[in-house]
């Protein structure tokens, strides 16, 4: 697997650089993508009022309507290429509830599965800006994705309502290339899995199973916490190619996710914070009534620092805090049994292990 994170990308170390790469661009304007067929739409979500008296090429048609429990094909394109950028915005309250998978080259299982607002780290239904280098969230709810997704026969997008609502307004843009791709590059996979509770003295597993040769990217955390007082204490590990002990061992939550000393600056609060590689960009604080526990939303992307396994892949981690005694004196730590809802991103060779049932009765945000 290439070295190389954005071969097929855009690179501003070459941008004047001249390619055979064809660019397409898939929406609600043009459902398959297809070269001179943009803005051609009659009918759609804006044709009966909006744009009524404008008529073709007029915003006929900007986004799409779901009924509860449908499922949507948003693209479906024959390679080879790869997906370079991807917008999408619909009402929070969905975010949930709309299950979005890729199926690379024919596959019959997802490589990619998980609420959209999980893929672009708002896990917690609540609107946030996030300003890294594979995610960006914009005011208000614009989601962006830039992940490289490179696919050599095919690529199928669909996205699932599992709401028992209609879907009013999702609006979205898939923007690829056709171009050819190298022998060495891996496919996209990402995959969700919640904890909630986390059973007392185990760990939160965010991959296990996974099968080839590849390389990990990133991880995000929608965090739930439980208990008073700090709880980042807990170690992500990382066991590669059969190890039994894991080969690389973090030092804390908040360690990982690019902090230190519990996120706390200035004295007293919560740091929010965004960058290109690391962020904690949501901090939910109790309101006093039904929303009674403390919420955060982390990124860490392996962007220059990916995770490479040869054959297999788990990835651990531990929810802890810190058992005081009376007098403030005495320390330990203490296991929490917090809701941890992880999404992981990685790159691997094809095929894949199947994923595990998607636990739906996990996807409630509470």
């Amino acid at each position: 697997m290439s070295d190389k994170f954005s071969g097929l990308g855009v690179d501003l170390t070459n941008l004047a650089r001249l390619s055979d790469a064809r660019s397409r661009s898939i929406s609600p304007e043009n459902f398959s993508g297809a070269k001179g067929e943009g803005g051609k739409a009659t009918e759609g979500t804006g044709a009966p009022y909006a744009a009524a008296e404008l008529g073709q090429g007029w915003k006929i048609s900007p986004s799409i309507n779901m009924e509860a429990g449908s499922t949507f094909e948003l693209a479906n394109i024959e390679g080879p290429g790869c997906i370079q950028h991807m917008w999408l915005t619909v009402a929070p309250v969905f975010w949930r509830s709309l299950i979005i998978r890729f199926y690379w080259d024919d596959e019959d299982t997802p490589s990619i599965e998980l609420p959209i607002g999980d893929l672009f780290c708002s896990g917690w239904c609540v609107r946030c800006n996030v300003a890294s280098l594979p995610v960006a969230v914009n005011p208000a709810g614009g989601f962006n994705s830039y992940w490289e997704m490179p696919f050599r026969k095919r690529a199928r997008v669909t996205i699932e309502n599992l709401s028992p609502d209609k879907v009013n307004g999702l609006y979205y843009q898939i923007n690829y290339v056709l171009t050819d791709v190298p022998e060495d590059y891996g496919y996209l996979h990402a995959q969700w899995r919640r904890s909630n509770p986390l059973p007392y003295k185990q760990v939160h597993t965010l991959l296990n199973g996974v099968r080839g040769k590849g390389q990990y990217v990133g991880t995000y955390i929608a965090w739930g916490v439980h208990n008073n007082n700090w709880w980042g204490e807990g170690e992500i590990k990382f066991y590669l190619d059969g190890d039994a002990w894991p080969t690389i061992c973090g030092t804390g939550t908040e360690d990982y996710f690019g902090g230190a000393w519990n996120f706390e600056h200035p004295r007293g609060e919560y740091g929010v914070f965004s960058a290109p590689f690391s962020g904690m960009p949501q901090v939910i604080k109790p309101d006093g009534l039904y929303q009674s526990q403390q919420r955060f939303g982390m990124y860490r992307w392996h962007i220059k620092d990916p995770i490479r396994f040869e054959t297999d892949l788990r990835v651990t981690i531990q929810a802890l805090g810190w058992r005081v005694s009376p007098g403030g004196s005495a320390r330990s730590y203490l296991p929490l049994k917090d809701d941890i809802a992880s999404t992981s991103f990685w790159y691997q060779s094809e095929p894949h292990a199947p994923f595990p049932a998607l636990a739906t009765h996990d996807l409630e945000v509470i």
